[in-house]
Parts: C-alpha cells; sequence; structure tokens
C-alpha cells in the first residue's frame, strides 16, 4: 500500500479523494495523522503549480519526519482566471480583495464584478483552474491539472456551492455553479477533471494497480 498524505482538513476534499482511490493500493492519511501537525506554508509563486508543488515539497518532508520514510503528499491549488482581468485574480483568488474572516468571500465577489463593471456577456469569459501535486521530500513525482471554461455574471445566481461559484456561468450546464449539486459540479468543474486524471496517473505509477 502506497500511502498518500492529504494536506487538507476539507471534509469533502477527502471524501472526494476517498472514493476517487476506491481499489487502488492507497492508504490516504490526514494532517491529523501527524503528531506535530503541517508546516505552514507561504504560498508565493505565481503560478499554480508552483504553489501545488511547493506545499507538497514541504508536506512530503513533514511526513517523513514525523511518521518515516516512504510517504508521498498531495497538495492541490486552484483559483478563477478572467480573460479581461489578464488572467487575474488567479493564483490570488482567495485573498483578491484583501480581506480575511467571514466577509472575504464577499469582498471578493464584490471587487471582481466592480472590475468587470460595464462589459458585456461577451467580454466576461472566465475559467477556473486546478492543479494537483504528488510529490516525495526531494522529489515531484507527478502532477495533473484540470480547467473549465465559463463566464461571470452580472450579479450573484444561487446559494449553492462556494467562492466565486455564484458568479461563474457554465453553458453547458445552463446556470452558476452555485445551482449545481455536488455531484453535478464534481462532473464538469476543474477539480472534478483533475482528480480524475490523477486516478489515471495512480493507476499507472502503482504496480498493483495495473
Amino acid at each position: 500500500m502506497q500511502r498518500i498524505l492529504v494536506a487538507s482538513g476539507n471534509a469533502k476534499k477527502l471524501a472526494e479523494l476517498e472514493s476517487m482511490c476506491a481499489g487502488l493500493p492507497v492508504e490516504l492519511l490526514t494532517p491529523a495523522d501527524l503528531p506535530q501537525g503541517l508546516p505552514e506554508v507561504e504560498e508565493d509563486a505565481d503560478n499554480f503549480l508552483d504553489n501545488a508543488a511547493k506545499k507538497a515539497f514541504a508536506f512530503a518532508a513533514a511526513a517523513e519526519e514525523q511518521l518515516g520514510p516512504g510517504i508521498w503528499a498531495l497538495a492541490d491549488d486552484s483559483g478563477l482566471c478572467v480573460d479581461a482581468l489578464e488572467g487575474a485574480p488567479g493564483v490570488y483568488s482567495a485573498r483578491f480583495a484583501g480581506v480575511d474572516g467571514d466577509g472575504r468571500v464577499a469582498a471578493n465577489n464584490e471587487l471582481l464584478l466592480r472590475r468587470l463593471d460595464d462589459l458585456a456577456a461577451a467580454e466576461r469569459g472566465a475559467s477556473f483552474w486546478c492543479v494537483i501535486a504528488v510529490a516525495a521530500p526531494a522529489e515531484l513525482l507527478f502532477a495533473v491539472d484540470g480547467t473549465v471554461a465559463g463566464r461571470i455574471l452580472e450579479a450573484p445566481d444561487g446559494a449553492g456551492g462556494f467562492g466565486y461559484d455564484p458568479l461563474f456561468y457554465h453553458e453547458e450546464s445552463g446556470c452558476s455553479f452555485a445551482r449545481l449539486d455536488h455531484a453535478q459540479k464534481a462532473a464538469v468543474s476543474h477539480r472534478g477533471e483533475a482528480v480524475a486524471k490523477l486516478r489515471e496517473v495512480l493507476e499507472s505509477v502503482l504496480p498493483a494497480a495495473r
């Protein structure tokens, strides 16, 4: 069994990855399995891959120090890239408006709408991106990505999802991401695509899975 530390305490992410790994010779670990927890990692790169890899390297080293050798670490980075903003907010998606705490999401969405004020629908193209990196302490083993295209609405629509979901209109679904349930969103989302690719890679690199 290959042990993989999933560097997230998000229950939905963990459940998604557990489902993805069903039938594979993989044991998923969480931050709760580390006696001293995970180190803080500053996400200061200018692209999703480098941020994800930096976290994966640091967390793999922590896992080796606390639990012993042979553990891989999995980390991800994701965000929204808006065409009219030359790819912004990008890696700064979570801190776009510079607000922390409970008002962060609302502030980010409000700033995005202000930046796109008066632009026609055809000028509001955007895409979500997700990069998942898997590393050993000194080696990036592999990375996968996923993306989904859409456009930014002129006002929030829907109460589900999180982050920019109420503003992101997905043409094929005919609605915003905030109106999709978890299964519907996973089937078309950037993260869903990246996770599907991750399973394909794991099937190819783990001998017992072949």
